[in-house]
């Protein structure tokens, strides 16, 4: 086999709409990877941005570009996943970046890790509209309340295909905390790497505090209604007992409180206690307390 044919260790697969002022800062911090061997897709989600075009078109021939209509984040992942030569995807927004030692630690823990580790992820260091660190944990009972595991994680392409792929329907925030629970649900397990290998850009108008919170009642519930029989309350605390001794940060009275308000209170009301409730943890001066346990979603 020729090296031009040979797979790579490692697909990193970065969608991108409108977002091509970031692409310099994101292939920056690929390229000061410790870890050579991946390739670098950026799937065009039907960008319409003419400096966004320009800047895709003026790439080096090393980068694949697919372009295609837009079908939001979950389609966009999902087309890179399809287009991975390699076994392990790396999922990279494009206002984000890794640390140097990402993949290099990242890659040498999955390889290390039994076949059922579906994902290898990172905590993660803030930037941008807020600042500190998250503390990332994969806990199947937390996953049904709140997501612990950030978008950018290394996950095997075969785990992908065998839940499906990420819903192309969730179009408005929570596609990466549906696609783990699922993942949770499907009997995958996930490997936490206590550094903050993983930079995240939040901005204040941003899919996190500008979208995905006035959206988190439909969303959560969309979720619910996908994975019924999980959120029975026998299942609820099948899974709590399982669980229980893992790390992780929602207690059970916590999650079946959050589960109450969500049916009992008025849909916007609930949306605007989600709202203030991240607005606290997460718009903070610099130096401020070290945000814990945030719910992140991306899209």
């Amino acid at each position: 086999m020729s090296e031009i044919d040979r797979a790579p260790a490692v697909s990193v697969v970065i969608p991108c709409y409108n977002g091509g002022q970031y692409l310099d800062r994101v292939l920056a911090s690929l390229a000061g990877q410790r870890f050579r061997d991946f390739e670098t897709i950026i799937v065009d989600d039907g960008s319409a941005d003419a400096a966004t075009v320009e800047k895709l078109a003026s790439l080096p021939a090393s980068v694949r570009v697919i372009r295609q209509e837009n079908c939001g984040l979950s389609g966009a992942r999902n087309t890179g996943f399809r287009a991975a030569k390699a076994e392990l995807v790396l999922p990279l927004d494009c206002d984000d970046e890794i640390e140097p030692s990402f993949l290099a630690t990242t890659v040498s823990v999955m390889r290390a890790a039994p076949a059922n580790a579906g994902v290898v992820f990172t905590h993660i260091r803030l930037s941008g509209a807020a600042h500190g660190e998250l503390e990332r944990h994969f806990h199947p009972f937390d996953l049904l309340f709140a997501n612990g595991i950030p978008s950018c994680a290394l996950i095997r392409k075969s785990a992908w295909s065998a839940i499906g792929g990420y819903d192309e329907a969730m179009r408005e925030g929570y596609e990466d905390w549906e696609f783990f629970l699922r993942m949770a649900l499907h009997g995958y397990d996930g490997v936490e790497i206590a550094q903050p290998l993983f930079v995240y850009n939040m901005a204040s108008g941003g899919m996190l505090l500008g979208r995905s919170s006035p959206a988190h009642v439909r969303l959560w519930r969309y979720m619910r209604q996908k994975h019924r029989d999980a959120y029975r309350l026998s299942s609820i605390l099948t899974l709590w007992r399982r669980t229980r001794g893992r790390p992780g940060k929602v207690s059970l009275a916590k999650g079946l409180l959050a589960l109450a308000l969500s049916k009992v209170l008025p849909d916007a009301l609930y949306g605007r206690l989600v709202a203030a409730r991240r607005s606290r943890r997460f718009m903070r001066p610099t130096g401020g307390a070290e945000p814990k346990n945030a719910v992140s979603a991306r899209s």
